[in-house]
């Protein structure tokens, strides 16, 4: 019997409400009734975090080309280059639109100031102080607020997307969701002739990550359940510089710190970076990552150091006034003292394969931010190109909606609400717990920076137990938030496992002892929904075509 309470019908469903949601809802809202979900507070997005800024083109000296192919570059080949040459293209829509917002970035003499960071020829990056994130997102926040098409539930965690088959092919056609209610404990049935996954990237699956506790991969794992191709799984960028501390869980020193001429450092103050790469800590981040990894691991160091000690306590606080307020707060002077960081998760650079418009292979549903797999950031993402991918697509995919609902019919097929009649409450929790925190600890010690055959032997073994006791869990016990979550992660862990085991090579952000060496073609994973997990892989470098 239908609960009318818990059900909802709207034009466009957003899941998620970072920089890539909230953009692409309000870029709606004026033709749409949107509703948005966000897992918790609106405020807990990884946009809220970011802390380098927006990579555009502002600079005479600079140009298009040379950004395009800083790109490419840090990408190791894997990059599409009609999406990085239309996102980069675009960077000056999405500063228009940002300033439209009323975000005000950093200004010196009457001209943007530009930071540099890693990869980048040319300074480049717009940015307000070390918060640009948090500065967007309360922008986009405050305008999303106030539009009186658009609503803003928190609290609320996706499960799957609805979808029914299409009459006349096999392509699905997305009707809606269901989605856990964290207050209240029920699912609630949302229909919609559009959904949007902005869920954001998939870096808990870690031990150590700089990202929030909400990036569980749900869009990816929601879409690939769904019917759609997931790509480049097998590249997770592992930020070079998070803070090493007990009591500041998660906090990052942003690259834009090497940018200003902060050095990595062993304890007794040695540099180490240039005997990895000539362009030492302003290398790309895979290749920073893997030096820093190396030297912890052969030295038994639980950290090493960034010094940024030749900057003034007035320099450091005018560029980098929230980074100094957190250090201070737990006793660390960066004018004076080495700041103890390790490499830990960041970024997701693969994701659910969308098109230029950010539609999946499921008609109506899109992935956009950290969730897709544009193209855009091969094997390894260049900095301060997240916010900008984000921006340029919400457009996009915001435009081919509008052109979308406006041509098509009505969906007059019904849908039925979520079934728990077969179900019970759980008295057994503490699977969730143990089964959540043995997947980050073999992820981070079999999947991490530097991986072998054998290390991803053994986490696909742990895998498939897990997948077994959560599909058992998930069949007998009503659904809540951690068991979804859990959910996701192992599905996204296993996406990553199985890439990363096709891929012969080392490549990027994909290092193997067993095969160092490059490939001299370039080919990206694609994993298929629906296959026999032996053969979900296509020998053609099919994602070229995205």
């Amino acid at each position: 019997m239908t609960n009318p309470s818990l059900r909802t019908e709207v034009e466009v469903l957003v899941i998620g409400a970072g920089a890539a949601g909230l953009s692409a809802a309000l870029r709606l809202a004026a033709d749409f009734k949107v509703l948005v979900l966000s897992k918790e507070s609106i405020r807990s997005s990884s946009t809220n975090r970011a802390q380098g800024g927006v990579a555009a083109v502002t600079d005479p000296h600079d140009s298009v080309d040379s950004h395009v192919q800083d790109t490419v570059t840090a990408g190791v080949g894997l990059c599409n280059l009609p999406t990085v040459e239309m996102v980069v293209a675009n960077a000056g829509v999405v500063v228009d639109h940002l300033t439209a917002l009323g975000v005000q970035f950093d200004m010196e003499n009457g001209t943007p100031h530009l930071a540099k960071e890693g990869a980048h020829s040319y300074r480049r990056v717009l940015h307000v102080a070390d918060a640009t994130g948090h500065a967007i997102a309360t922008k986009l926040i405050a305008r999303a607020l106030k539009h009186p098409n658009i609503e803003i539930r928190t609290d609320r965690v996706a499960i799957d997307v609805i979808t029914s088959q299409g009459s006349t092919s096999r392509v699905q056609n997305v009707l809606g969701a269901y989605v856990y209610n964290r207050q209240s404990g029920c699912v609630e049935t949302v229909r919609a002739q559009s959904v949007v996954l902005a869920t954001g990237g998939a870096s808990k699956v870690y031990k150590y990550t700089s990202n929030p506790d909400g990036a569980t991969g749900d869009g990816i794992a929601i879409a690939y359940r769904a019917g759609c191709r997931v790509s480049n799984m097998e590249f997770n960028q592992f930020h070079p510089t998070c803070l090493y501390h007990s009591d500041a869980r998660s906090f990052l020193i942003s690259e834009a710190v090497r940018g200003e001429g902060g050095k990595l450092v062993l304890p007794n103050g040695d540099s180490f970076v240039q005997r990895f790469d000539s362009r030492g800590e302003l290398a790309p981040r895979d290749v920073v990552a893997r030096a820093i990894d190396f030297e912890m691991k052969k030295s038994g160091l639980d950290c090493v150091f960034l010094d940024v000690t030749h900057l003034s306590r007035a320099q450091i606080a005018e560029r980098f006034p929230q980074i100094c307020s957190r250090l201070d707060s737990i006793g660390i002077d960066m004018s004076t003292d080495f700041i103890p960081i390790v490499p830990a998760a960041h970024y997701t650079c693969g994701g659910v394969v969308v098109d230029h418009n950010g539609a999946t292979d499921v008609n109506g549903l899109y992935a956009i931010g950290e969730t897709a797999c544009t193209g855009m950031h091969g094997a390894n993402r260049l900095a301060s190109n997240s916010l900008l991918e984000c921006l340029v697509y919400a457009k996009a995919t915001a435009d081919h909606i509008r052109g979308r609902i406006k041509v098509q019919e009505t969906l007059k097929e019904d849908i039925s609400d979520w079934d728990e009649s077969q179900v019970t409450n759980s008295d057994e929790d503490v699977v969730l717990t143990q089964n959540w925190s043995e997947l980050r600890r073999f992820m981070w010690n079999y999947v991490g920076i530097v991986r072998t055959d054998k290390r991803l032997e053994r986490a696909a073994r742990r895998i498939e137990l897990l997948k077994n006791e959560v599909y058992d869990y998930y069949s007998n016990y009503r659904v809540n938030g951690d068991l979804l979550e859990l959910r996701n992660l192992i599905l996204v862990a296993d996406l990553i496992v199985q890439s990363a085991r096709w891929r012969k090579e080392s490549r990027g952000l994909h290092f193997s002892m067993d095969y160092p060496q490059t490939n001299v073609r370039a080919i990206p994973s694609i994993v298929y929904p629906k296959l026999d997990p032996l053969d979900v892989f296509h020998p053609l470098p099919v994602a070229a075509e995205v």
